[in-house]
């Protein structure tokens, strides 16, 4: 049984934490936030102690951590954590700072402990399908990839003002998975971006509505559509063409009932957020980062591909600001 050290109670956290509980190999030891309140609920739920993380890092019963804290301490926690020899779960991003990434990277390295990144979409079954029918030749060599990814509504405007932007925040996630998907690296980014969802999400400098455009050295090109606003459910949609044909892969709705009438089809929206649309990409991650701790496996989903998804995202802000496309 590993025992794990949870950094973060809020939403996220407690995501993790029943997913920790529910692995026959694992159980959640102890939790860890500054918000007293939120640890003690968590804490109680699952039977788990309240920590400092410092006590956390130097118990020698705990064999992980999961850090899902606020974004500035990700990167002070890892570093921290392989210095004490556990093994590593951190939400994504690593930090906002691609020079601090890579501090941190060279700490992990240099202490030779394991370190995954939480980019959950790799692990949802339906993407992981697709990636799987592209490896087996499905559609031949691939021409483009589309991406297209719309949260239901905006955030607050105090959370943007701290989420180094969209790129860095939401789209992160998508430059991932054209990594991912293409198993290659871009060549070139061209980012455009406006405000037309929120005013002031433009008043702290932000953009809510964007298109990117990355060009592989295939010659593939995948195109990224965000949006803060889809007034319909969280919209999470792939389509990859390639010489031989095409690969979707769709949103999941809310339930498969559709009613067909004289006036068409009415069917149900797709899921909320990213808490019911990604439920089994959590799960399926944890199962993963589990063998990672019981030498089954090594992570997937490593500091390498949080620099990269942070290098892309600051590229193309730098395209955004430029109006031109970026060389890579």
């Amino acid at each position: 049984m590993f025992n794990i050290a949870l950094f973060g109670a809020g939403r996220i956290g407690q995501v993790h934490a029943a997913n920790i509980a529910n692995h026959k190999e694992t159980c959640l030891h102890s939790v860890i936030d500054p918000h007293l309140a939120n640890a003690e609920a968590l804490a109680k739920k699952y039977q788990a102690k309240i920590q400092t993380a410092e006590e956390a890092m130097s118990d020698p019963d705990i064999h992980g951590v999961l850090i899902a804290s606020a974004t500035d301490t990700h990167a002070d926690l890892i570093e921290l954590a392989a210095r004490n020899n556990k093994i590593i779960f951190c939400e994504k991003p690593v930090h906002l700072d691609l020079e601090r990434v890579r501090q941190c990277l060279d700490t992990v390295k240099a202490c030779q402990v394991p370190l995954f990144v939480g980019f959950n979409r790799r692990y949802d079954p339906q993407f992981r399908r697709l990636k799987n029918l592209l490896g087996a030749g499905t559609v031949g060599k691939v021409e483009s990839l589309l991406i297209t990814s719309r949260d239901p509504s905006p955030p607050p405007v105090e959370y943007v003002r701290v989420s180094g932007g969209m790129f860095r925040d939401m789209s992160i996630h998508d430059f991932d998975m054209a990594r991912f998907i293409l198993g290659e690296e871009p060549c070139a980014i061209y980012a455009q971006g406006s405000n037309l969802v929120d005013p002031a999400i433009g008043l702290a400098g932000d953009i809510d509505t964007a298109f990117i455009v990355m060009k592989f050295p295939s010659g593939a090109m995948a195109t990224i559509t965000n949006s803060r606003r889809s007034g319909y459910g969280y919209d999470q949609r792939l389509e990859l063409h390639g010489e031989k044909g095409l690969l979707t892969a769709g949103n999941i709705k809310e339930n498969s009932v559709e009613f067909w009438g004289e006036e068409g089809c009415i069917s149900a929206k797709p899921e909320h957020f990213f808490l019911q649309r990604y439920r089994e990409a959590y799960i399926a991650e944890w199962h993963h980062f589990v063998d990672v701790m019981a030498g089954r496996a090594i992570p997937e989903t490593s500091g390498i591909d949080g620099e990269q998804a942070l290098y892309l995202a600051d590229k193309a802000l730098e395209s955004l600001k430029s109006g031109k496309e970026i060389k890579l």
